[in-house]
């Protein structure tokens, strides 16, 4: 995305609900002048995030542009809900957005550009509606040729959803980038193609494009770059997401695979009668799975330790984390992602 300064809609979640905001603030080149949430208005982002940059926390969009002193380029939507509906709540703060020449940003599975009213009010002021998890018209089936190319690939896989998948891999890139290691994030999500600014969102893809859509960003990128990291999806156990989760897997044709996790997970998120298999469960169904169309391996760790609150146990659910899965793990967040990278090079992957 283009836009310079924006505002971020963040209505009743922010911050532990507002993963896309929060991904937005920590990983885009966006300067965010504020952030709405009608629950938190008069707080600031500090008070609840501390490791992001700080920005007043308003009721509306009217007060994010007065807090901006009107310079403001966009309003990013910032939370996705189960579902990716709009929220009819959302609709005045969105109008208001177009009337003060504002784009639009959303990454929702309600397309904002085939509201009616939007489009006609977007129009009328000359500004765009993007709806970032609209896939192109043109993906098609996947054909192998991500075998193909230059670039060794690896896969961030999950053992739930919201564990972290998209921060650890580009935290990964980050870190490998560091190194001198020509890395590349490849962003399957549409947080990640709002703070990229390209990608495919492989859960609006039909079903027989998924594989295809992941292949055509790393046939475009795969031969220009050392490493690819594959931002996962979802999680191959899980009750409404494995579809996606299995397409990125194949369509990636991985070469190693990260796998991500949040401490004290035991039930899947928002599913909670599922309960999650044992860890080494998940290095045998995913090197299984994957190893049906690309022989792959779980090559590091990330583990998540947000809600663990001292440093010594944290070091030790991943220390427990890295010994139950058999490969070197870290907190992409609260260690840095050299643990990680370590593992990928030690398979002999990123060029080094």
């Amino acid at each position: 995305m283009d836009h310079e300064r924006i505002a971020v809609l963040a209505h009743e979640k922010f911050p532990d609900r507002a993963k896309t905001a929060l991904g937005v603030m920590r990983y885009g080149d966006q300067d965010v002048r504020a952030v709405l949430d009608r629950d938190r208005a008069g707080d600031r982002v500090s008070d609840h995030v501390p490791d992001i940059a700080d920005a007043p926390i308003v009721a509306s969009f009217a007060d994010a542009h007065a807090a901006a002193d009107g310079d403001l380029d966009a309003l990013y939507v910032g939370i996705a809900p189960i579902g990716g509906g709009f929220d009819e709540s959302w609709r005045s703060d969105v109008e208001a957005a177009v009337e003060a020449g504002c784009d639009v940003v959303s990454g929702l599975h309600y397309f904002l550009n085939e509201d009616e009213t939007l489009a006609a009010l977007a129009d009328e002021h000359g500004v765009d509606l993007v709806d970032v998890r609209k896939p192109d018209d043109d993906l098609t089936v996947a054909t192998g040729a991500s075998g193909d190319v230059d670039a060794d690939v690896v896969c961030t896989v999950g053992t739930d959803c919201s564990v972290g998948k998209m921060t650890a891999s580009l935290e990964v890139v980050a870190a490998a980038r560091e190194r001198g290691i020509d890395a590349a994030f490849v962003p399957t999500g549409q947080t990640g193609i709002m703070i990229a600014g390209w990608g495919n969102p492989i859960d609006r893809v039909v079903s027989d494009f998924a594989a295809g859509a992941v292949e055509e960003m790393l046939v475009e990128a795969g031969d220009d770059r050392d490493l690819l990291v594959v931002e996962g999806q979802g999680s191959i156990v899980h009750p409404a997401y494995s579809a996606v989760t299995c397409g990125i897997l194949h369509g990636s044709m991985a070469d190693g695979l990260v796998l991500c996790h949040a401490a004290g997970r035991e039930v899947v998120h928002g599913y909670e009668s599922f309960d999650l298999p044992p860890l080494d469960d998940y290095v045998d169904l995913y090197e299984g799975l994957a190893g049906a169309v690309h022989e792959t391996g779980v090559v590091a760790g990330a583990l998540n330790t947000k809600d663990v609150a001292d440093d010594a146990a944290a070091a030790d659910a991943v220390a427990d984390f890295g010994s139950e899965i058999g490969a070197p793990a870290a907190d992409p967040v609260r260690d840095g992602a050299d643990r990680i990278v370590d593992g990928i090079v030690d398979a002999g992957l990123g060029g080094e």
